[in-house]
């Protein structure tokens, strides 16, 4: 007797319960096309219910396909019954009073041009739709009630949410980084400017005019270049506030009623691809070393102050490459029992120094007489092994600052480039020399002394190795030992 009289005063008249009861009835009630109450009710064979003149209407002109206007379901040859439980239903509903159903009603977007309710939602255009739209402009896209649309597109604006805040937290770390940048290229500069000044000092009246003219374009490259990492500062800063500024957009669309958020959805996806991150931008210097004279080229300095010793890494070799006990020379031959390693080139005839430089100056001198085909210089310690032909890979992007040689041809190789020899030297012995703080690897032919190409890199991201093609003929290359060169 108390569990009645409970649920009688739960379902009272007047209370929130009863008021929600009632509007979930007439809301059963209403067909979804014409948001009124059913008229005639029919049931199609997928289960969703209409007015027998709105289906009517929906399917008029269609041959082929019968598409259901909630779920799209195709009814073969106009099937559905009548719903005369519905229909009773219906009449039920019609005695409560229609307040809350018509201002429900109130709320819904009616379309401009066919004055009809807009009750679906083109999942290619990103458009909301009356029911006369989806069988006219978009008769054959994905339609789906609004309802399911924003269920989906809530979830997917969720996912591109997290997305940018991890975009936003990358931009911040470059934010940071750009900021360092004006005082990384002042300290190289600065750098830079004592090292030329040296080197000048040395043959102050030989090269006075010179020296001016490196100061004045090295100071021009620092205006340009403290220009360019403004602009890539403020295009960064732009781009950040940009994207802030569509995540509070994004998260204020996300809280607002479905038809604001689907009618909103495109222009937000559209700046979504508008979106474009910066491009980060690297300073670099025009190279200065070779317009001296091979004899002013600062060689010997380097030679006396930074030697290295490197030795062979036999993990590295290919099998058919055999290494000296020393670990100075290294030939192309027969097949080496060697273990199988991940380490090792198992296409490419090379191998590479045993120490890696992660910092510091290092200079070596390489002995290649009579050799036929050969690289010598750098690479990044995460250089792939397994390439066909690394020496065709050379200077494209994969780690390795090199310069080779090729008996068919009276030139230094450097990748797609030429260097020709003037007057012709056939170079016997290179020397590389690795300036990791300054960003800079140079090559000098031994036999005049000349300069014989650098590059300027400003930035390496690992640990380099020295690199060594050997090529397939017998002759040996070598690497000179420190008192070879005293």
């Amino acid at each position: 007797m108390k569990r009645s009289m409970a649920v009688n005063h739960t379902f009272a008249p007047g209370s929130m319960e009863f008021a929600k009861a009632q509007e979930d009835l007439q809301a059963e009630a209403s067909c979804p096309i014409c948001l009124e109450y059913f008229k005639s009710p029919v049931t199609l064979p997928c289960g969703h219910n209409f007015c027998l003149s709105c289906i009517r209407s929906s399917w008029k002109g269609q041959e082929k396909s019968f598409p259901c206007p909630s779920c799209q379901l195709n009814c073969p040859e106009r099937k559905f019954s009548s719903n005369l439980q519905l229909g009773n239903l219906t009449r039920i509903a019609k005695l409560f009073p229609t307040g809350r159903r018509k201002r429900r009603l109130q709320g819904k977007l009616m379309c401009k041009k066919h004055k009809e309710a807009m009750a679906f939602f083109c999942q290619k255009d990103l458009e909301v739709l009356c029911r006369r739209c989806c069988s006219t402009s978009h008769q054959h896209h994905r339609i789906w009630p609004i309802q399911k649309a924003a269920r989906l597109h809530r979830k997917q604006l969720a996912c591109s949410m997290e997305l940018y805040k991890d975009r936003m937290e990358r931009v911040k770390k470059v934010l940071a980084m750009q900021t360092r940048r004006p005082l990384e290229l002042k300290r190289k500069v600065e750098r830079r400017r004592k090292d030329i000044n040296f080197e000048f000092e040395q043959h102050r009246l030989f090269v006075k005019n010179q020296h001016e003219m490196l100061l004045k374009q090295l100071q021009e490259e620092e205006i340009v270049n403290s220009a360019k990492l403004s602009e890539s500062l403020a295009k960064t800063s732009e781009y950040a506030s940009s994207v802030r500024i569509l995540l509070k957009e994004v998260e204020k669309i996300c809280v607002q009623s479905e038809m604001e958020l689907l009618t909103n959805l495109k222009s937000v996806y559209d700046r979504y691809k508008g979106l474009k991150s910066p491009e980060d931008f690297s300073f670099t210097f025009e190279d200065c070393g070779n317009w001296l004279p091979p004899q002013y080229s600062g060689l010997n300095p380097i030679i006396k102050s930074f030697q290295t010793d490197v030795i062979l890494d036999p993990e590295t070799a290919h099998c058919r490459l055999r290494i000296s006990e020393d670990g100075k020379s290294v030939q192309y031959g027969c097949m080496q029992k060697y273990p199988p390693l991940a380490s090792r080139f198992y296409l490419c005839p090379a191998v590479l120094g045993s120490k890696a430089y992660h910092s510091g100056r290092q200079y070596w001198e390489v002995d290649v007489k009579d050799k036929r085909d050969w690289i010598v210089g750098v690479c990044k310690q995460s250089l792939p092994r397994r390439k066909r032909d690394q020496k065709q890979q050379l200077l494209k992007q994969d780690g390795i600052w090199a310069i080779g040689w090729h008996f068919k041809s009276n030139y230094i190789a450097l990748g797609s480039k030429r260097i020709y020899l003037l007057p012709k030297v056939t170079p016997t012995k290179i020397g590389v020399f690795l300036d990791i703080e300054m960003g800079e690897i140079s090559f000098y032919n031994l036999d005049d002394g000349s300069l014989l190409h650098s590059y300027n890199v400003v930035h390496f991201n690992e640990a380099l190795l020295p690199y060594f093609y050997v090529g397939t003929d017998s002759k040996p290359l070598k690497i000179c030992t420190v008192t070879d060169s005293e």
